[in-house]
């Protein structure tokens, strides 16, 4: 068999016969699981309130902590994905990240089980590992596709983990367990989960095409970070977006449970459900707005990627204004299905821009940008935290925001340089030298 060392120009996702494509499933896979450990505990928290008498405040809390370990998480992997290289960077991620995973169980006060959700937080980070792996393994002309598709199927995990967990919980009540026990011994399997892939990472994948780092002799200036590109507008402007998409996204997956429950007095099992529909909406729908993306830089480059945007967010957040004012289920579900459409399309429509804007830090500008997602998470749990808000009023404040900052992104200048705008003339990446 011919063994192609150069970034792939096509997308075949039922191949596993290159490295490549071994590392583009393996890479998606990795974040699927890691959302089972990040967010396993968001659908199970009808109970855990109960369990640790825990207050709106102390819940808001919590997202918060979930969300905030993730920003310098994903500025540090970023920089680690440069050095280190991904595969080793994964494989030490999800290794460390499962400790917090199987002891977040001996949490019995709010205290520390805040404490074990904020050390959970860190394994957000394997997103930025995703984003830059894949960009390695393809070329220009798909890379914006390929990042979507791996960033959209591992979101996928969001939505199974809402639908699966609660599922796992009632059998481990079944067995005979209490409810108190039961969330505690179900975060055990997104654990195992982690350990397995974390095996598959350092088996079957490479950092790049050629080989790993080692083997290819890549070089990097250890302890250099080129903190220059904070200069760039364009690396802010992307980083605002992701907070305003993949931001709600976390929250929503953080929230939903509680807010089908409390609102429309759905039982935990059909919360879930319904939050998982949410989620489920990744496995097409990011890779669509990737896919556009790539087809609009094709034509038109940065310019049109840019706002191709600013329209997806200006849609959301007009979704999201509708959700907040919906007076039944059936209204919610339907305006949630609209503003998840636009969400998750601006997200494969941020990172079809990323990997175009500095080509000499794309581990550091992917986990910039990805650090904005987990803030914006951050900035909007003390909405939901506020004892004065209520989470109809929060969905509203967000929804504005959103709209705002699609104006933002309208208003920014993708292609600064001419030499960027047509993005098929983009230069190989230089790790996949």
């Amino acid at each position: 068999m011919q063994i192609n060392n150069k970034p792939l120009e096509k997308l075949n996702i039922f191949s596993l016969g290159s490295v490549q494509m071994r590392t583009f499933h393996i890479t998606w896979l990795m974040f699927f699981v890691c959302f089972f450990g990040w967010f396993g505990l968001a659908p199970l928290m009808p109970t855990i309130r109960e369990d640790l008498g825990l207050s709106k405040s102390q819940v808001g809390n919590i997202i918060i902590a979930s969300v905030s370990g993730t920003i310098i998480a994903r500025l540090l992997i970023g920089r680690l994905c440069d050095t280190w290289g991904p595969r080793k960077t994964a494989v030490r991620l999800l290794t460390i990240g499962s400790i917090p995973v199987f002891l977040v169980g001996l949490a019995n006060d709010y205290t520390t089980f805040l404490i074990f959700r904020l050390a959970i937080g860190t394994i957000g980070a394997s997103f930025v590992i995703t984003q830059f792996h894949t960009g390695i393994m393809f070329a220009p002309k798909i890379k914006g596709t390929a990042n979507a598709v791996t960033g959209g199927w591992g979101n996928l995990g969001g939505g199974v983990t809402n639908m699966v967990m609660p599922l796992i919980f009632a059998a481990i009540v079944g067995f005979g367990y209490t409810k108190s026990e039961a969330w505690r011994y179900a975060m055990i399997v997104p654990g195992l989960m982690m350990l397995a892939v974390a095996f598959l990472y350092h088996r079957y994948t490479k950092d790049t095409p050629a080989g790993n780092y080692d083997e290819i002799g890549h070089n990097v200036q250890k302890g250099k970070t080129d903190w220059s590109v904070l200069a760039d507008w364009r690396i802010w402007a992307l980083t605002l977006a992701y907070a305003m998409c993949f931001g709600m996204e976390i929250t929503f997956d953080n929230v939903a449970s509680l807010h089908f429950v409390d609102s429309f007095g759905l039982s935990q099992a059909s919360a879930g459900f319904w939050a998982g529909i949410f989620g489920l909406m990744n496995l097409f729908v990011r890779a669509l707005g990737g896919f556009v993306s790539d087809k609009v830089g094709a034509k038109q480059g940065l310019k049109g990627k840019g706002t191709l945007l600013a329209l997806v967010l200006l849609a959301e957040g007009g979704g999201l204004l509708l959700f907040s004012h919906a007076s039944s289920l059936g209204l919610a579900i339907f305006a949630m299905l609209g503003f998840a459409l636009f969400l998750k399309m601006a997200n494969g429509a941020t990172y079809g821009i990323v990997p175009f804007v500095n080509q000499q830090n794309v581990g550091l500008v992917s986990g910039i940008v990805g650090a904005g997602g987990n803030l914006g998470g951050m900035m909007f749990g003390f909405l939901f935290k506020s004892e004065n808000i209520s989470y109809e009023q929060a969905f509203t404040y967000i929804g504005y925001a959103v709209i705002a900052t699609g104006c933002i992104v309208l208003l920014t200048r993708f292609a600064k340089q001419p030499a960027e705008a047509p993005v098929k003339a983009q230069p190989q990446p230089v790790l996949a030298d």
